[in-house]
């Protein structure tokens, strides 16, 4: 369809030479044309999006993306950052970039899955190198599990064999059958290649509410000690994610070798939103969609969550969408 896109704009120049030339001379003329274009990547690149981002990853852009677009998430927005910059950097990396982003709903994790892929590619998650999977959507019966694992592997085999820079998200790991995460457990570990194919490149995100209460625990303490919840570190609460994670029957990472075995680069931790937190995302909002931004208007549909503890300071206990639509 893209190189039909193409074509058609070598086509509607015709009309100016037909004149000159003669129509088995003209159609000899367009083959080479078409020829040299699908021949030549760089020039095919102008017209089609291709595996090999058309840029490659700004620190800086990114950076600007999560500070301007991701608001009371400090831990997130250092581990994305870093993980990511210094993976795309580095030339021949020794496995995928494989992350794991945890959090109750509307913290921002699909958000920020929308940020990466953004960022690698200029069509974002309706790229074709970026492949979204929903537990629920693509995984629903237990009695299937056996097929879906042969079709996991088969997709992801696919897709990386065309371009090794290849995205997969798997959104609600908590919703996912035990074991069938662990189809993909050779591609994610330290391999040169499998059957030819190297997956080094690739990126992995999962997203999961799996641990969600552990992070609401220690931002609760932290609070209530009458800390900053920007001192929070990620050690305070990596390994416990990854443990709960684990232990946790209804996750799909319950007992999951890609845990077991370390293939996990990053467990992100999403905080709860506070109060301010949320004004943010309302302003940010309204200025997406070309409104003006309006004190009293934020301020009324910030009153509409239920917060908890109930002074507001902390925790929106309804869904909280992320500054834009994810």
């Amino acid at each position: 369809m893209k190189l039909g896109r193409a074509a058609l704009g070598l086509l509607l120049l015709a009309p100016l030479a037909v004149r000159a030339v003669e129509p088995i001379s003209l159609g000899l003329a367009l083959a080479g044309v078409l020829t040299g274009y699908i021949s030549y990547p760089r020039l095919y690149c102008l017209f089609a999006e291709c595996c090999s981002p058309k840029r490659s990853l700004s620190r800086e852009a990114l950076q600007k993306d999560l500070d301007s677009k991701l608001f009371g998430q400090h831990l997130a927005k250092k581990v994305i950052l870093n993980a990511l910059s210094g993976f795309i950097s580095n030339p021949k990396p020794k496995k995928p970039l494989t992350l794991s982003l945890h959090g109750w709903t509307g913290t921002g994790k699909n958000f920020v899955s929308k940020i990466i892929a953004e960022n690698i590619y200029e069509g974002g998650l309706n790229s074709d190198y970026v492949h979204l999977f929903v537990a629920t959507l693509h995984f629903p019966h237990i009695s299937n599990i056996t097929l879906y694992k042969d079709q996991l592997q088969s997709w992801i085999r696919g897709n990386v064999s065309a371009c090794a820079r290849s995205i997969f998200i798997f959104d609600e790991m908590d919703k996912m059958h035990a074991g069938l995460i662990d189809a993909i457990k050779p591609y994610l570990d330290y391999y040169d290649n499998l059957d030819g194919v190297s997956y080094q490149k690739a990126i992995f995100i999962f997203l999961s509410n799996a641990g969600a209460e552990r992070i609401t625990d220690v931002a609760l303490d932290f609070w209530r000690s009458g800390k900053q919840r920007e001192e929070i570190k990620l050690k305070d609460m990596e390994h416990a994610l990854s443990v709960s994670a684990f232990n946790n029957k209804n996750s799909g990472f319950w007992h999951s070798s890609l845990i077991d075995r370390n293939l996990i680069d990053y467990f992100v931790p999403f905080l709860p939103l506070e109060y301010k937190h949320l004004k943010m995302c309302i302003r940010v909002e309204m200025q997406s969609r070309g409104y003006e931004v309006d004190e009293d208007i934020v301020s009324r549909v910030a009153e509409e969550m239920t917060f908890s503890p109930k002074r507001r300071e902390f925790s929106p206990t309804k869904a909280v969408k992320p500054c834009s639509p994810s």
